[in-house]
Formats: structure tokens, C-alpha cells, sequence
């Protein structure tokens, strides 16, 4: 299922205002507003196809890069009791934090693609990217953390939600046809729907690793 058009409206002006109000240290572009800004495009760029694709594909089908095995598994060898439905910034931007990331992060350079480049990640999980709820940060830190909430189950709740959204939206404009017709045969045909969506959401998921792997492209 495709994102609606309401729901791309609500999200680019989401991600807008993210972009103006997150951006690296100054020193990073030697206050070159034109690099900052392009940074900012292009993180906002990869965050937007993010939340599409977890708005409209169970995220526990989802492959993030060609390692989500690896990432995760070194991820919870090295933070096991991390929380991540909701993050503490201070479990990633401490100076403690950012000595015990270090090494994970650098486990990844030359097998991740731009393991470093900036990257948009919320801190929970189950809401969008609004100015409250993001922060910036390294790309495997953004992979390592999302491959984790999509295979523990903690981003079916944006899923849920906007599926829910839509199917009401459906049943109010008419779109409801034959949910009255009865038991059986109702369930036969959402158990034929969601086989649908998954294999679509295959198709997606391809579309959305090159796009997701094409963002980002501003390093620290």
C-alpha cells in the first residue's frame, strides 16, 4: 500500500522543519550554509523514504542493507540492555556513549557503505520525525538501531497505525465494499491480502534499499 498523498504532505513538512532545526557542529562546513543545507536535504531525503516504507511494509519483512545479520548480532553483543523503543540522546551522545559506539561503529567501515555519513534517527519509535523526536546520528548507529526496533517488533506500531488510518479512511469514503458479506470468506481474503502485501512489500523493500542507500551522501 502506498503512503496517501495526505500523509506525504505531513511528513515533508515534518522533515522540513527537522532540517532546519538539526544540523551539524559549524566547524564540520566552515559555516558554509549551502553545505549545511545540503546535508540537511539529503538527510531529510533518507528519512522520508524510511518512514514510508515502514508506514507501508510490516517492518519485521524489511532488509535494511546486505548485513542486517551481522549488524544486529554484533549490536545486541554490545548493547544488550539498551532500550530502543524510546532512546535516551545520552545513551548515544555522552561522552561515555560515544566512547562504547566508537568501536561498534568503526566494525563497519568497508563492509557498510558511508558507515559514517549523517543520518536522522528517532528516539521513539512509535512517532515521526518531528523536531522533538530526532536526533542526528551515524549511519550504522541509524541501521544498528532500526534493524533492531523492525526484528523486535517495536516499529509495528507506526505500521499499525497508519494501516488503521487508511482502513478507516477507506470504510468512511465508501471503500468498504463486501465487509458486511460475512465470516469466512472475509478472512480468506485478508489472508490473501496480506500475502499480497508481502510479496509487494519485496518490491518495495528493493526500491527502498537503493533509495535509502542513495541518501545520505554528506559525511560527519
Amino acid at each position: 500500500m502506498e503512503a496517501t498523498s495526505g500523509n506525504d504532505e505531513v511528513i515533508s513538512g515534518e522533515l522540513t522543519s527537522v532540517a532546519h532545526a538539526v544540523s551539524l557542529p559549524a566547524e564540520s562546513y566552515g559555516n558554509d550554509p549551502d553545505i549545511e543545507m545540503a546535508w540537511a536535504m539529503r538527510a531529510m531525503q533518507h528519512a522520508e523514504v524510511y518512514y514510508k516504507l515502514i508506514s507501508s511494509v510490516d517492518p519485521q519483512f524489511l532488509k535494511l542493507t546486505k548485513v542486517d545479520d551481522q549488524i544486529y548480532s554484533e549490536f545486541r553483543e554490545d548493547f544488550k540492555k539498551l532500550r530502543i523503543d524510546v532512546l535516551d540522546p545520552e545513551e548515544l551522545k555522552s561522552e561515555g556513549a560515544k566512547e562504547k559506539w566508537r568501536p561498534f561503529c568503526l566494525k563497519f567501515d568497508g563492509i557498510v557503505e558511508d558507515f559514517n555519513y549523517g543520518t536522522l534517527l528517532r528516539l521513539n519509535c512509535s512517532q515521526g520525525y518531528t523536531e522533538e523526536n530526532t536526533i542526528f546520528a551515524p549511519r550504522i548507529q541509524f541501521f544498528a538501531i532500526e534493524i533492531a526496533r523492525n526484528r523486535e517488533g517495536y516499529n509495528k506500531a507506526v505500521y499499525t497505525s497508519v494501516q488503521d488510518k487508511e482502513e478507516e479512511k477507506g470504510a468512511n469514503s465508501g471503500g468498504d465494499e463486501g465487509a458486511n458479506s460475512g465470516g469466512e470468506e472475509e478472512k480468506g481474503a485478508n489472508r490473501e491480502g496480506e500475502k499480497e502485501k508481502i510479496n509487494k512489500g519485496g518490491e518495495k523493500e528493493k526500491d527502498a534499499y537503493k533509495e535509502i542507500n542513495k541518501s545520505g551522501e554528506i559525511a560527519m
